[in-house]
């Protein structure tokens, strides 16, 4: 089965790749777990990243931001002894950060889809090469997400962000998932934008 030239043979990565990445979602927890991984990920792998996201629910109170929010300082110097997560403080005071960014939004959904205009965008890129790092609308939402009061959150990562929620879906076109994702989206209606 062809994959994505980034999917390596790690079954972590192939699950993520085949049931997650570039899979529209509205769901706000998975919106707001998403935002806080790719912030995680900054300077690092995806998959160091995944191997420590079942961590992350434990000590991130399941991504709640409402408990989020509230986390003390206390508690971050708690989870900076943690190995099983990447110890980092600035991250973390981030993620902290970002839940109350979070639950200051009206519309979180409404406002992170807004960038796309609701739609998920669908590429056609031949190979990995085409598939750019940043785009007009990632550079859009890292300036929106920052004046909000977001912090890791550079083009870049709204850019992952981006694929990772499928507002863009970015499977290569002789991924086995661009096809699917396309057909699944023709079955429920034109909600997406083919580029």
């Amino acid at each position: 089965m062809q994959r994505c030239a980034w999917c390596s043979d790690d079954p972590l990565y192939i699950d993520y790749h085949d049931h997650e990445w570039g899979v529209p979602t509205r769901d706000p927890q998975v919106l707001f777990e998403f935002l806080l991984l790719e912030a995680f990920q900054a300077g690092l792998s995806w998959i160091t990243v995944l191997k420590k996201r079942e961590r992350y629910r434990e000590v991130l109170f399941g991504f709640d931001p409402q408990r989020l929010a509230r986390m003390t300082d206390a508690e971050i110097d708690e989870r900076l002894q943690d190995p099983g997560i990447i110890r980092n403080r600035r991250k973390l005071e981030a993620a902290r950060n970002n839940a109350r960014a979070w639950l200051q939004l009206e519309d979180p959904v409404g406002f992170i889809w807004s960038f796309v205009g609701g739609r998920p965008l669908v590429n056609r890129y031949a190979s990995r090469e085409q598939v750019p790092a940043v785009t007009a609308e990632a550079e859009t939402m890292s300036r929106a997400l920052k004046k909000a009061g977001f912090s890791f959150v550079g083009p870049t990562i709204c850019y992952a962000y981006m694929q990772a929620c499928g507002l863009v879906m970015d499977h290569t076109l002789d991924c086995h998932r661009h096809a699917q994702l396309v057909d699944a989206s023709a079955t429920s209606g034109p909600s997406m934008q083919v580029h």
